[in-house]
């Protein structure tokens, strides 16, 4: 245990932290005004609770850097700010390098087969970030209802495909608090998605 004198993060994470900022200050969250960096913000703190160290937590600060804010010229910085550790954490945790990014499903299937060859560390991260991205969906969906869906790249039942499957590989390979959340986080969506499914049936089959 750290005694009362000795910082539990370094000036590193401080100064991603700022690195972060920089990178995202004009960016905000699908379909809202809400600062992309609280996102960033969210998944640092669940791999920290989590227990990650201090370099899963910047790479988890910086998880969009390479596909939001600059590609392979982002990730060579990050190389030289933070380390070739963070750098590889930061780009096992990217999708997409080049722009334009490839079509929708084929970034997501090339994704989900990586992820199958993931280290521990980049799994923590990914489920943090799929995590806080469920969370943010569930939240919105029960505040501004189906509407949300269309703040996306592809249909309701591909975005639920796509967290399905990264959840059964998430359980198969490394089960934990973040998964059972996510889990049960996903089964919420995946009822709200299925009731207003229902309800636009109903209609159509009354106005019949």
């Amino acid at each position: 245990m750290a005694s009362a004198d000795t910082p539990l993060l370094s000036d590193r994470f401080a100064q991603a932290l700022t690195y972060a900022h920089q990178l995202h200050q004009t960016q905000a969250r699908k379909g809202s005004e809400i600062p992309y960096i609280s996102h960033l913000l969210a998944v640092a703190a669940l791999v920290l609770e989590d227990g990650g160290d201090e370099d899963q937590a910047i790479a988890a600060l910086l998880h969009d850097a390479v596909e939001d804010q600059g590609g392979v010229t982002t990730l060579e910085a990050i190389r030289r700010y933070f380390g070739d550790h963070v750098a590889e954490l930061v780009w096992a945790c990217s999708d997409a390098a080049t722009f334009p990014k490839p079509p929708w499903r084929e970034r997501k299937q090339a994704y989900l087969k990586h992820l199958k060859q993931a280290s521990p560390e980049v799994l923590r991260i990914a489920i943090a970030d799929k995590l806080h991205n469920s969370r943010s969906l569930l939240f919105d969906l029960q505040r501004v209802g189906s509407q949300v869906w269309s703040r996306f790249n592809a249909p309701p039942a591909d975005i639920l495909w796509f967290h399905k499957r990264f959840l059964e590989i998430s359980q198969d390979q490394q089960p934990g608090p973040l998964v059972t959340e996510l889990s049960q986080v996903l089964d919420q969506i995946e009822w709200r998605y299925a009731k207003n499914r229902r309800g636009i049936e109903q209609e159509k089959t009354g106005q019949g």
